[in-house]
């Protein structure tokens, strides 16, 4: 029975071992988190850049809007390859981009916060719809073709011009007669936008972002 009991020196090399595990599985836990912080950082920095330059070059009636918003083209691109922090950065671009640094006409930090809100929407729409149905990134049948259009083009489109231009009239930026032109404007642009440059990226870009460790297949990971 003597043979089967640890000594002290045992016990020690055992307790010391299992902490070097644990740690080495923390370790190997959040160094991806690193990585993707570095990316949500790095997108929330190019969609706060496109969205400004959105607004500068081809400036719409209202501030934070503009005639042709390609910008949410890439950010639906950036959260269907990487998920929630592509999502994460969508809304945080609009904020900064075209809320916060809109010189067109001023929208204020407090209304710019829920009103960015319409970015989140135009790129968790399709997020959620296409993780959902598990439709291939890559657009190999109709049926992954006929989703993208109608939650990637249409639906979330349509959601993010109604909350942007309610939110802006609600904020007082613009009157309540001018709800329905701005709704308008923002819909026809990001439908023009986006059904001209998702469809052809995802099926040229995907299967190369797949391959990076970054690419996200659900939400997180």
């Amino acid at each position: 029975m003597d043979s089967f009991k640890h000594s002290p020196d045992d016990k020690y090399y055992l307790c010391l071992h299992t902490i070097w595990n644990k740690g080495e599985n923390m370790k190997n836990v959040h160094e991806p988190t690193y990585s993707f912080v570095i990316l949500t950082l790095v997108l929330i920095v190019v969609n706060t850049l496109i969205a400004r330059l959105c607004e500068i070059a081809l400036p719409g009636s209202v501030g934070g809007i503009s005639v042709l918003y390609f910008a949410v083209a890439f950010m639906i691109l950036f959260t269907l390859w990487f998920g929630a922090y592509g999502a994460i950065a969508a809304y945080a671009g609009t904020l900064i981009g075209s809320g916060l640094l809109s010189t067109n006409q001023i929208i204020p930090a407090n209304v710019a916060i829920y009103w960015s809100i319409a970015g989140l929407l135009q790129v968790l729409i399709p997020l959620v719809a296409l993780r959902t149905f598990e439709v291939d990134l890559n657009l190999e049948n109709r049926r992954d073709w006929t989703l993208l259009l109608v939650f990637g083009v249409l639906i979330n489109n349509i959601v993010g011009a109604a909350w942007g231009a309610y939110t802006l009239a609600l904020g007082n930026v613009i009157t309540s007669g001018e709800v329905g032109n701005v709704f308008f404007l923002w819909l026809v642009g990001n439908i023009i936008v986006t059904i001209l440059i998702v469809p052809i990226a995802l099926r040229h870009f995907t299967p190369k972002v797949r391959k990076s460790k970054l690419f996200v297949k659900d939400y997180w990971n």
